[in-house]
């Protein structure tokens, strides 16, 4: 453990956790050290930019609130949260696809009826969903679990609307015997993650945009399948190819139909045009023990 070296270090670390008891975590811990001792001399890191990259993780997590999480932001721009689902999420083409959680889910949702209105009065382009849960082979999943929630008009989550108290935009719902589940809110907005921070600052320095596509985020859960997270995109939004957090693929993207004034598909009347989205989602089976 004396007179280490820049050839010598790596090794001496790693025999440091040769007692690690969990085979696993010395797995993680192994490989961990080694590629960054790797990247450290790849680059030829210099104690200045040692200094600043152990300040920008310090600013990261001093950014962090109950409703904020820049690492996990930190994680999505770096392409981590996707690679991560990519591998852990390997699903054959007939079933929906998996997509990024994104930081602003809640568990303090309320739980609503079928076709209830979750806008929360925002205002916006009403927006109809209907959806169905089903299984490889078309058969409906009752009693699912799903979780919805998006942005407003603005781009804005309800956590960041001035004077918004209540939840709003998101709900969760269960699955009729059909299979379906239905909602109205309004049509979500292209937004930008947030750059008031040190992910900001790496944004600017390497000239991307902050501009995710306007979506809508479901995540549904059934006894004996896979939990879906996942996420729907207009068509016609000028951010696909561009989102920050890579989380957009081909098969979630969706037309999002607008129709003109008048009954809406719940009857209700509607003094303004509207979007009317429908989707069936296909779930995954659990894998045979």
């Amino acid at each position: 453990m004396r007179d280490l070296t820049s050839d010598t270090i790596t090794e001496a670390v790693i025999a440091t956790m040769r007692d690690t008891k969990d085979s696993r975590v010395a797995e993680i811990l192994e490989s961990l050290v080694r590629h960054l001792h790797s990247f450290v001399r790849e680059v030829g890191l210099t104690e200045e930019e040692w200094a600043q990259g152990v300040d920008f993780l310090t600013r990261t997590g001093q950014k962090c609130t109950p409703t904020r999480q820049e690492f996990i932001l930190l994680s999505d721009v770096l392409g981590v949260t996707m690679l991560v689902d990519a591998l852990s999420n390997r699903r054959p083409a007939e079933a929906t696809q998996n997509s990024v959680l994104g930081p602003f889910f809640r568990e303090d949702r309320p739980r609503s009826a079928d076709a209830a209105d979750i806008s929360g009065g925002l205002p916006g382009t009403p927006l109809f969903f209907e959806g169905r849960v089903v299984d490889r082979g078309g058969a409906p999943v009752a009693s699912a679990a799903v979780d919805v929630w998006h942005s407003d008009a603005e781009g804005h989550y309800d956590v960041d609307v001035p004077g918004q108290v209540d939840p709003a935009m998101r709900a969760l719902f269960r699955t009729d015997e059909t299979g379906h589940f239905s909602f109205r809110s309004i049509r979500p907005s292209s937004y930008p993650i947030p750059g008031d921070g040190p992910v900001g600052e790496l944004m600017s320095a390497t000239s991307r945009s902050l501009m995710r596509p306007a979506h809508v985020h479901l995540l549904m859960e059934a006894a004996g399948f896979q939990r879906l997270t996942t996420m729907l995109f207009p068509s016609e939004d000028p951010y696909l190819d561009m989102d920050p957090v890579f989380g957009v693929k081909e098969s979630l993207v969706e037309s999002f139909d607008t129709y003109g004034a008048g009954a809406g598909p719940y009857g209700e009347q509607t003094d303004v045009s509207y979007t009317l989205l429908r989707r069936t989602f296909v779930l995954e089976p659990l894998p045979a023990d």
